[in-house]
């Protein structure tokens, strides 16, 4: 289905160095797209992203395909925060949408992951900054400064060097002010964000050789998943899973996987019974 088809990689942040080599194993031929993604988003606040990571990541693959001969497009959307799980985790989560618009097919993957060096900080001296710098894995993981936190007028991105740092530090510190430092998110700046973009891919890969057992349509996945896993105390429902629900999107086929991490029961300990 896909040997020999051209993939446009919706990028300007370098994310093909991690997608390509993964892809390229499908027969594909990866290309980079000239599409400006920045018009969708930026993290550092310029532009505002107006819609949630998915139907981003389908805007930029539209986007990407649209006036050329292709057909096939893949890009990325990260968006950095609290974990949703792990109290006070920075966590970065990626969501690789895959769009072949001959087959009428979308296939999206997800990674979150707390492996992130995301932060930001206001610091009151050189010292402060250092400080900051050497915590975010600096000066291999590029760093922003700007005057105030959500000010967009004078930001100075991708610092890679402690020359640097300093003196646009000393510049936007010229009258004895405050200044915010952050993490410069942007995949060609940012190693760690790029291996999480790279499992992600390897995720999507993975889902793209998963074919639908009724009619062999690549994509066929996880949708849902059901707690309800009985404890093996009391035999009440947890919150631990107990079956995966996967969907054919070409033939809505389905099938329940259930038990899918090889137990039938679960330790009173996740109980919110036996342990409330």
């Amino acid at each position: 289905m896909f040997e020999g088809r051209t993939l446009l990689i919706a990028t300007k942040h370098k994310k093909e160095q991690v997608i390509a080599p993964i892809l390229e194993s499908l027969g594909l031929v990866c290309e980079v797209s000239t599409l400006d993604t920045d018009e969708f988003g930026t993290f550092s606040g310029e532009v505002e992203r107006s819609d949630d990571p998915i139907a981003t990541a389908r805007k930029k693959c539209l986007a990407a395909l649209e006036n050329t001969e292709y057909d096939l497009a893949v890009a990325s959307e990260g968006s950095f925060g609290q974990h949703p799980l792990i109290f006070f985790a920075p966590a970065d989560d990626e969501f690789l949408f895959f769009l072949d618009k001959k087959q009428s097919l979308e296939i999206i993957v997800r990674e979150l992951s707390t492996e992130t060096n995301f932060n930001g900080k206001k610091v009151s001296s050189q010292r402060e900054l250092d400080e900051f710098a050497r915590g975010a894995l600096f000066p291999s993981h590029a760093l922003i400064l700007r005057k105030r936190e959500n000010d967009t007028t004078e930001v100075t991105k991708g610092i890679t060097n402690w020359q640097q740092l300093h003196q646009v530090y000393q510049e936007l510190n010229a009258e004895g002010s405050d200044v915010y430092v952050e993490t410069d998110m942007r995949a060609m700046f940012n190693p760690t964000r790029m291996k999480v973009i790279e499992k992600a891919t390897q995720k999507l890969l993975e889902k793209i050789q998963s074919a639908c057992p009724e009619c062999t349509a690549p994509g066929f996945g996880i949708v849902d998943r059901k707690k309800g896993l009985p404890c093996e105390v009391c035999h009440f429902p947890t919150q631990s899973t107990l079956s995966y629900l996967y969907v054919c999107q070409k033939c809505t086929y389905s099938t329940e996987e259930k038990y899918p991490n090889g137990k039938t029961v679960e330790e009173p300990q996740f109980c919110d019974v036996c342990n409330p």
